[in-house]
């Protein structure tokens, strides 16, 4: 198996400062396929979310480790694995809630489990949902950061970080949300995947009034992409360029404050000619951007 030679336009220093990839899923759920895409942009990094048409937690052991060899061949590294840990609405303290915790914690070793073979310590993690149109019950905080805690204990005893995404419906929404989910859990195996474009669709000026909000040191992972008001005056997904997403302010402010870990282009955005494109479009533009980093 042969990596496919980088587009010799880009600049690799660049690349080198900026570790860029992309949600593989949001290229195709075939592994190779992506993998040749990310190679032909010369990038090296990748997020796995949705592999051969599963997470990567519903798939058994041999089939991870035949993704690790795939990506071995293209040169391509494993920068964090994405799973659904706690991206569900927080269970009762009672026998039954307890078992959906239980299945929780059963999921969160199977994915320790899987990104040891995929060779990163990174898992991207989320802090309970509540149903679309309400608004979070304030009370519960206090009981989710001692659940995200213990989370980041069980981690830490393997070698593993959690990097909690901020995202739409979840308690930890906002950068104001993550900063005081950070104050509240002192654990340095518990980090963010800090997404300013979730972060704007709950009305936040995501850059830069909420990373100003964030400890840049606790910042493990980053998803990129553009957003831009819709007919309904909710943001809608776009290509990188097209719209009011400040990418480059928010990759200089990172590198200025010290930030070496990776990236990803997480597309989102629709395309009549199919999510390839889709990326292809933001990458393109993100290859750019990065060009004037």
């Amino acid at each position: 198996m042969m990596a496919a030679a980088p587009a010799p336009w880009l600049r690799p220093a660049a690349l080198a400062e900026v570790r860029l990839g992309i949600t593989t899923d949001e290229i195709d759920e075939d592994l190779e396929t992506a993998a040749k895409f990310l190679r032909q942009y010369g990038l090296e990094e990748a997020e796995l979310r949705s592999i051969w048409g599963k997470y990567n937690t519903s798939h058994p052991l041999d089939k991870i480790r035949e993704a690790k060899t795939l990506l071995d061949g293209y040169k391509v590294r494993t920068s964090v694995l994405s799973t659904s840990f706690f991206k569900i609405p927080l269970p009762p303290d009672t026998p039954e809630g307890r078992a959906v915790l239980d299945n929780q914690w059963s999921l969160l070793d199977t994915a320790m489990e899987r990104a040891k073979i995929m060779g990163t310590d990174k898992i991207r993690v989320f802090a309970f949902t509540y149903k679309g149109g309400e608004k979070p019950d304030l009370a519960l905080y206090p009981r989710i950061y001692e659940l995200v805690s213990e989370a980041a204990r069980r981690a830490k005893k393997r070698g593993m970080r959690l990097a909690l995404e901020n995202v739409g419906g979840s308690y930890v929404w906002t950068g104001a949300e993550a900063a005081a989910l950070l104050k509240a859990v002192k654990e340095d195996s518990l980090g963010l995947t800090w997404d300013p474009n979730n972060a704007a669709t709950a009305g936040e000026k995501s850059f830069p009034d909420g990373y100003k909000l964030l400890d840049p040191k606790r910042i493990f992972h980053l998803h990129l992409r553009d957003f831009k008001p819709g007919k309904d005056g909710k943001m809608e997904w776009c290509a990188v360029g097209d719209g009011v997403m400040d990418n480059l302010g928010q990759i200089r402010a990172l590198r200025k404050d010290g930030y070496q870990e990776s990236y990803t282009l997480e597309t989102h955005f629709k395309h009549p000619l199919g999510k390839a494109h889709a990326s292809k479009l933001s990458v393109e533009a993100l290859l750019k951007i990065i060009e004037k980093v």
